[in-house]
C-alpha cells in the first residue's frame, strides 16, 4: 500500500487514480478515504487524477498518539502534495476534512492549489462561545468523547443514523451504508479518535476562510444534524473573497444517494469552470 512519512514518522496512506488534473480529497471524522470511493473513480473517469488520504490515526495510515489536531492534519497534507508534486490542485474536503483542507490552502497551498471545495464542513467553528453564541455547547462534544471511550463500537453505530439522516421521515438509507460508517469508524486508533474531536470543534478556521483567494464552494445539506448550516456554511461563504454556496434541501451531513449523485455533478462543474 502506498504510504508516504510525514516529518515525526507517521506513515500517512494514500490512494492514487487516473491521470489529469489533480484532485485531492479529504475525509471526515471517524472515517477513512474510503468515504470517497465513488468520487474517486468517478472523477478519474471524467479525466482527472485522484487521490485520497487516511488522516492520521485513521483507516491505514499510523495510529498516532501526538499530532491528532488541525495544525498538524493540515502539515500532513502538504507533505504528501508535495511528495507526489501536485499542481493546479483542487481540494476537496468533508466535514472534519474540509477544515483540513481549508487550513492546508491557507497555509501552504500558495502556488499549488487553484480551487477549494467543501461539503459539510466544520469551518469556521463549531463550539459555542460568547463570541460564537450560534454554536453547538461543549457538552455535546464531551459526550462524544465519552462515546467513544466508553463502548466505541457502539457509539459509532448510533452516530450512523443522524450521520446519514436515517431518523428522518422517508429516509432511504441502506443498511450497508451504515454498516460500512462503522466499519471505517472502528479503524480509527482510539486516541486520534478522541483527540480529533477537539480538533473539529474548537480550532477557529476565521482567518483561513478571510485568507483564500482561489474560488471556493461550500457545499450543506439544510438538514445536517452533525454539523448544523447555520453555524457552518452560512457563516463561511461570508468570510471568503471568492465563493460559491450550494446548499441541498433536505440533505444530511452523509454524503450519499441523491444528495452525493447532485453534490458530485456540481463539483464536477464547478472544477471544470
Amino acid at each position: 500500500m502506498p504510504h508516504i512519512t510525514a516529518t515525526d514518522g507517521t506513515e500517512i496512506y494514500y490512494t492514487d487514480q487516473g491521470s489529469g488534473q489533480p484532485i485531492l480529497f479529504s475525509h471526515g471524522w471517524p472515517l477513512s478515504s474510503d468515504a470517497w470511493q465513488v468520487e474517486l473513480k468517478t472523477f478519474a473517469d471524467a479525466g482527472f487524477r485522484t487521490i485520497a488520504h487516511d488522516r492520521r490515526g485513521h483507516g491505514r495510515s499510523s495510529s498516532s498518539y501526538t499530532g491528532n489536531d488541525m495544525d498538524t492534519y493540515a502539515k500532513d497534507v502538504s507533505e504528501l502534495v508535495e511528495a507526489l508534486d501536485l499542481h493546479d490542485l483542487v481540494v476537496v474536503g468533508h466535514s472534519t476534512g474540509g477544515g483540513e483542507v481549508v487550513r492546508y490552502a491557507a497555509r501552504y497551498g500558495a502556488g499549488r492549489v487553484a480551487k477549494v471545495i467543501t461539503a459539510g464542513a466544520v469551518p469556521p467553528i463549531m463550539v459555542k462561545s460568547d463570541a460564537n453564541p450560534e454554536g453547538t455547547p461543549i457538552e455535546a462534544f464531551d459526550d462524544i468523547r465519552a462515546g467513544v471511550l466508553r463502548d466505541r463500537s457502539q457509539f459509532y453505530k448510533e452516530l450512523a443514523v443522524p450521520f446519514y439522516g436515517a431518523n428522518r421521515d422517508g429516509a432511504k438509507v441502506s443498511q450497508g451504508a451504515i454498516d460500512d460508517f462503522w466499519r471505517q469508524s472502528m479503524l480509527v486508533n482510539l486516541a486520534a479518535a478522541y483527540d480529533c474531536v477537539e480538533a473539529f470543534s474548537e480550532t477557529d478556521q476565521t482567518e483561513d476562510l478571510k485568507s483564500l483567494d482561489v474560488p471556493i464552494m461550500i457545499a450543506h445539506g439544510d438538514d445536517d444534524q452533525i454539523v448544523p448550516i447555520a453555524d457552518a456554511a452560512e457563516k463561511s461563504i461570508k468570510l471568503v473573497k471568492n465563493g460559491t454556496l450550494k446548499v441541498y434541501p433536505g440533505a444530511p451531513h452523509g454524503i450519499y444517494g441523491a444528495y452525493q449523485e447532485q453534490l458530485d455533478k456540481d463539483m464536477l462543474e464547478f472544477i471544470g469552470g
